[in-house]
């Protein structure tokens, strides 16, 4: 989800509630301690210099159970953010920590903000050595050769 996205959606809910792809939520007293913009440059495994952005927002569930995020302060801290860090339109890479801080690509569900888990992956199959999943395909979409096969009642087999 893009930044866009988000500030379009915040003005129509009553509460901002977080919810992982497992079905469990943040605790509704969460905390957004950051929101920003991070610039990943680097270098694949097969030598091709990338460069990658995202928007990002680290969530802290803290002991102050009082607390509740609405969603105006919610926009109002991206307002913020933009306007003092030049932020783009980027999509947004959200930081929570249950046993380690996890990483979370945002959705919305239509109620709730879903933090749907981020997968690795090798940006240079080809440079590597990874071979790509096997192609499938139909016996009968073969076609035979002549020369290296046999024919039913050739006397070949």
């Amino acid at each position: 989800m893009k930044l866009s996205k988000i500030k379009e959606i915040l003005p129509s809910l009553e509460n901002v509630e977080f919810q992982l792809e497992n079905g469990i939520f943040v605790p509704k007293h969460f905390h957004v301690t950051e929101v920003g913009q991070i610039t990943k440059n680097f270098i694949d495994c097969g030598g091709v210099i990338r460069s990658e952005k995202v928007v990002n927002f680290q969530l802290w569930d803290a002991d102050d159970f009082e607390h509740r995020l609405k969603p105006g302060k919610l926009l109002n801290i991206i307002k913020l953010s933009e306007e003092k860090l030049g932020i783009e339109d980027l999509e947004i890479e959200v930081e929570y920590q249950a046993e380690t801080i996890g990483k979370y690509d945002l959705e919305f569900n239509g109620k709730h903000f879903v933090l749907v888990n981020k997968t690795t992956a090798c940006l240079a199959q080809d440079s590597c050595g990874i071979t790509s999943e096997k192609q499938k395909k139909n016996l009968s979409e073969l076609t035979s050769n002549s020369g290296n096969s046999c024919q039913p009642g050739s006397g070949c087999c």
